[in-house]
């Protein structure tokens, strides 16, 4: 009955594998990291879901 409802749905998890995929990419290049926040952190930045802090332009202005 489940592969009769995966092909009667319209919806897909397709989305959410492609990001469990990019994790498991981050894992892996990622080895070696000190903590488990810093794995977290590099996450959200690859996922858009914090931004880097914007450069610091004050030295620029004369």
């Amino acid at each position: 009955s489940g592969v009769l409802n995966g092909i009667t749905s319209t919806y897909s998890n397709g989305c959410l594998e492609g990001v469990n995929r990019k994790i498991k990419q981050i894992e892996r290049t990622a080895y070696g990291y000190r903590n488990f926040k810093h794995l977290l952190i590099r996450i959200r930045l690859e996922e858009n879901i914090i931004k880097e802090k914007e450069p610091n332009n004050y030295f620029l202005v004369a």
